[in-house]
């Protein structure tokens, strides 16, 4: 209060003449018509400027708002985009085998990630559990054989193509019956090797290899490839043929999961033969 009355001193002479300026004001507004006209005028002008800037300064903020609104709407139309959703079908195919009595499910799926350069190669496919895919089930393309389902998740499964170190799969040359192991050397995508095949058969130019259904994973007849050349294991016996597979792994796009529904069955009378 002291420092207000100290102010009030000091500038005395300003206080008054401000307060007199204004008295002449308020007399002659209401004195003379034209000066009051004059007046309202001038302070409507004043006022019509500070509601303006006020209301461009919130028009401002209001427009950020309504930016931010336009923002979380775009996000959410993106979020509904094809590319933003894993891309599958629920399409499961039906196959009864009136000569082994069995029943296969196929079930489409389309591959997420795939590698084919390595020595222990793996696929990601965009269907799992929720979708009746387990582990042991077999995967073929169109064009032939793929690989076994190793593990599963939720809404994906991951394969061990026939291009791994580990993968062993029953085969026979189709013409003839002869039964063979499928392995892979790790060197070209493009080819694999048959194992165990006696040298007493004997192979025509371009014998296709195909599953041999004596495993439970695969129907029999499934394409696996074609024989390119066989040379003898030395002292074994058996040759090893070399083999142009059916699948080009580098261009793999969908497969199909196969549900062997007596797989369960064959197991427990496999165990049980133990």
């Amino acid at each position: 209060m002291n420092r207000l009355i100290d102010i009030l001193k000091k500038y005395d002479y300003v206080v008054v003449f401000v307060l007199l300026v204004v008295l002449s004001v308020v007399l002659m507004a209401r004195t003379t018509y034209y000066q009051r006209s004059r007046i309202t005028a001038w302070t409507g002008s004043m006022a019509g400027g500070w509601y303006e800037g006020v209301n461009s300064i919130g028009g401002y903020f209001g427009l950020k708002g309504e930016n931010d609104r336009l923002a979380a709407e775009n996000a959410e139309l993106r979020a509904r985009l094809a590319e933003s959703y894993i891309d599958y079908t629920d399409s499961v195919f039906t196959v009864n085998d009136t000569v082994y009595r069995q029943r296969y499910d196929y079930t489409e799926a389309r591959v997420i990630k795939n590698s084919w350069s390595q020595q222990n190669n793996y696929i990601i496919i965009g269907k799992g559990r929720q979708h009746g895919i387990e582990p042991d089930m077999a995967v073929i393309s169109p064009d032939g054989i793929v690989g076994v389902v190793v593990s599963t998740t939720k809404n994906f499964a991951k394969v061990m193509p026939v291009l791994h170190s580990d993968s062993r799969n029953s085969v026979k040359v189709k013409r003839t019956g002869i039964s063979g192991s499928l392995v892979w050397d790790g060197k070209d995508y493009r080819y694999a090797q048959v194992l165990d095949v006696p040298t007493t058969h004997q192979f025509d130019g371009g014998d296709t290899i195909v599953t041999s259904g004596l495993a439970n994973d695969f129907p029999e007849g499934i394409p696996v490839g074609y024989v390119e050349s066989a040379e003898t294991l030395k002292g074994s016996g058996f040759y090893k043929v070399r083999i142009r597979l059916a699948t080009d792994f580098n261009k793999l796009d969908h497969v199909y999961v196969i549900n062997n529904k007596f797989r369960k069955e064959q197991q427990e009378l496999m165990e049980g033969m133990k």
